[in-house]
């Protein structure tokens, strides 16, 4: 079965062909970050503008390097939900225009459930598993017994951990996208400043990052009132390891309780080599857990990932949005 996916939710207009969830065929993505880099981040009407100059290209080049037809494509599956809403009509309306000319399927994508299928291309699945998500936009701990089966048992009371990494790499004076980073200042530092970890209630499995943006801001601000330097590297590198202990042990309590035999992570923040090794260490210690990570290609926006999702969306429910 082969699928063409549209992901438009943001700043990446992308358009990927994926056979049987498995085998991407094409992932074409056109970036806006040099665009919005001027502004420091993401102005959603100018997303609009370059997602509607962009979409058809993209689709020619997708189609191009799968080196196929639109007759031979079965189904198209779109990111509908979160996301910027202008950014997601234009992919929407392309992706619908795209199905109702060739007569082809259609099914509508929620963009958190396509950052968890971008893990199902490098790894199978292996129920029950323990998703964690962490964007810009979101910090969600799920349990799932099986495909398309979702368990919310936690999430961040305010900032998303991205939203949390790009504010403190402002305040850092570093460039847009500032969470990547970040991430790099940090394996250059040591964790010198006393900074808060929250972990909330014992039994809770919801995040908190605001308290924890707060404190380098006030940090930051103390010493600039004081004329003291800031360490840079050290306070990025005490930022990550409060920020990585919290999804970790939170991550690691929830496998435990559940028994799951696997831990998938998914969204930009899964290519922060800080999260990646401590979650390597703290499963390596639990025989029989599996730890999985998309390709840091498949863990920024993309289309493939929501090609995969629409692909067991669809053989799950047979079932299409018209």
């Amino acid at each position: 079965m082969i699928v063409l996916g549209v992901e438009s939710s943001c700043d990446e207009t992308a358009v990927a062909i994926v056979k049987d969830g498995k085998e991407v065929l094409a992932n074409a993505v056109y970036t806006q970050i040099d665009i919005h880099k001027e502004f420091g981040g993401v102005i959603p009407e100018v997303a609009s503008r370059h997602h509607v100059q962009k979409i058809t290209y993209v689709f020619e080049e997708a189609l191009r390097e799968a080196n196929i037809t639109p007759d031979k494509i079965d189904l198209v599956a779109v990111t509908t939900h979160p996301g910027l809403i202008g950014s997601l009509l234009v992919g929407i309306n392309a992706a619908k225009a795209f199905a109702f000319a060739h007569h082809i399927k259609y099914v509508e994508v929620d963009h958190i459930v396509g950052h968890i299928y971008a893990n199902y291309i490098e790894s199978d699945f292996n129920f029950p598993m323990i998703a964690l998500v962490v964007s810009g936009g979101h910090t969600e701990l799920l349990l799932m017994k099986d495909h398309y089966q979702f368990e919310l048992l936690g999430e961040t009371l305010d900032d998303a951990v991205g939203e949390a990494y790009d504010k403190v790499g402002r305040v850092l004076d570093l460039e847009y996208p500032a969470g990547v980073k970040v991430d790099n200042l940090a394996a250059t530092g040591e964790p010198s400043y006393h900074l808060p970890v929250v972990l909330l209630d014992k039994d809770s499995y919801n995040f908190s990052f605001s308290g924890l943006k707060s404190a380098v801001i006030n940090t930051v601000n103390k010493c600039h009132m004081k004329g003291e330097e800031i360490n840079k590297a050290d306070l990025a590198c005490s930022f990550q390891t409060s920020v990585v202990k919290v999804l970790v042990s939170k991550t690691i309590k929830a496998a435990k309780e559940y028994n799951v035999k696997q831990i998938v992570v998914a969204g930009g923040v899964a290519a922060n080599k800080g999260l990646r090794k401590g979650l390597k260490d703290a499963t390596d210690e639990i025989p029989g857990l599996i730890l999985t990570f998309p390709k840091m290609k498949y863990c920024t926006d993309n289309a493939a990932m929501i090609a995969v999702a629409g692909y067991f969306k669809y053989i799950l429910s047979n079932t299409t949005n018209y």
